[in-house]
């Protein structure tokens, strides 16, 4: 019997209600095993959310890759050269749409994560899977988006022939993985909170679009010094900012793609700043696992 065809013979099984059993911090490893062992309906659940996504599109999977064109050129053309913020910024177009990839992987994956166990509502009430299932999927989903968007910004950076210094390249892999890590653990608790509380995806949808203005995107991490050197703010206000790890992924991808920066464009010992927010995020991940665990027993229920 084939994956899709256990899966649909799952969505027919009559409704019953199953309460798993509640585990604590010890028993971690069963449940990552619990997951590995469904990482087939773990791929059927993905692919399902991204044929579902664009079914009945004429363009199907290229969406994915027309909503970062436009949200570029509408940057590029009236921030960038309507209200001046590519001054001081080279190669602004590769500038704004590296920040855009790595910011849309974190936005997409939070945004369908949140909503992603009450969205397999009927599955969760008629049979007991991992939960972890479902917020895993829609991350896998967002992973293969930012896949394409990278394609087409590699392609940019071949095109214009503008290549990153070969050191910068070893930023990449961090800064998707720190990117990763913490949607991972976040997305975990949304997507048991959002079960609780329905407000909780709609709150997440405002709070990511307040986030793209919060990290260096659309202008440089230089001008956020000087504007607190302006002002005389406090120092650690740029620390703050500075060892976000949002804010950290995006200077890291901007380095491994983008030519144009210099040293004054990054935080000094950004590297050691990454790997700090990587053990951190890695204890949160585990700690939001822990309170996944404790909020699932009573998801079919309140489902």
């Amino acid at each position: 019997m084939s994956a899709q065809e256990r899966f649909e013979r799952l969505a027919t099984l009559p409704m019953r209600s199953f309460t798993p059993e509640r585990r604590g911090v010890t028993s971690m490893w069963k449940q990552v095993s619990e997951v590995i062992d469904h990482r087939q309906l773990l791929w059927l659940l993905t692919r399902r959310d991204l044929q579902v996504r664009y079914r009945g599109s004429v363009l199907g999977f290229l969406w994915t890759l027309i909503k970062p064109l436009i949200l570029l050129a509408t940057y590029y053309v009236i921030l960038g050269q309507v209200l001046g913020a590519a001054r001081g910024i080279e190669n602004f177009g590769i500038y704004v749409f590296s920040g855009l990839t790595i910011y849309m992987l974190f936005s997409e994956s939070l945004g369908a994560a949140a909503g992603s166990i009450v969205g397999n509502g009927g599955l969760v009430k008629k049979i007991y899977l991992p939960r972890e299932i479902f917020p895993l999927a829609a991350i896998g989903g967002a992973i293969f988006m930012f896949s394409m968007q990278l394609l087409v910004l590699v392609g940019a950076v071949v095109i214009g022939g503008e290549w990153p210094p070969a050191q910068g390249l070893l930023y990449f892999f961090p800064s998707v993985l720190l990117i990763l890590v913490y949607v991972t653990g976040i997305g975990l608790l949304l997507s048991a909170l959002n079960v609780y509380l329905r407000d909780v995806q709609y709150i997440t949808e405002i709070l990511l679009t307040l986030m793209m203005w919060g990290s260096p995107i659309v202008y440089s991490w230089q001008m956020v010094r000087g504007v607190l050197d302006r002002f005389q703010l406090p120092a650690w206000l740029l620390e703050v900012y500075t060892n976000n790890p949002l804010t950290l992924a995006v200077l890291g991808f901007h380095r491994s793609l983008w030519s144009g920066g210099t040293e004054a464009d990054y935080p000094t010992d950004l590297a050691l700043r990454m790997g700090i927010a990587g053990v951190i995020g890695v204890i949160f991940l585990l700690c939001a696992h822990w309170a996944f665990q404790r909020m699932q027993s009573n998801l079919a229920q309140e489902l």
